[in-house]
């Protein structure tokens, strides 16, 4: 059974940076992309950042891109998310997220993704 697990979220204030991290097990093969999703209570669950296992190309949503990284550990299968230059509307729960092992598709929205981390919480202060 896949489990993944993150670590690493806390509390901020504005202009500081937090690294999450999200180790996965159970997987028989590398899934095809891990990815960060974050959601705010009563909103939905958006993509924050996603990378591809194969050649660790990346995607960004607008509101992250030039201040989050997303990268990879390729001896274990886990994703990190350095997150610099926070902002308040950064707030939310964070979610890592893993495709199936052999998902040939796009790794875009929630429905690409079959595994899901517990979410750890990120708080950024003004």
């Amino acid at each position: 059974q896949v489990q993944l697990v993150e670590s690493g979220g806390g509390s901020v204030q504005a202009g500081g940076s937090l690294r999450l991290s999200c180790a996965a097990s159970g997987y028989t093969y590398r899934p095809t992309c891990m990815g960060w999703f974050r959601q705010v209570r009563g909103k939905e669950r958006e993509r924050v950042a996603v990378i591809y296992a194969r050649d660790g190309r990346t995607t960004y949503a607008d509101s992250v891109k030039g201040r989050f990284t997303i990268s990879q550990d390729n001896g274990k299968i886990t994703v990190y998310l350095q997150m610099n230059s926070l902002k308040p509307e950064d707030t939310a729960v964070y979610y890592c997220a893993g495709a199936a092992p052999l998902y040939g598709g796009v790794c875009w929205d929630v429905g690409d993704f079959n595994y899901w981390g517990q979410g750890t919480q990120v708080t950024v202060s003004s």
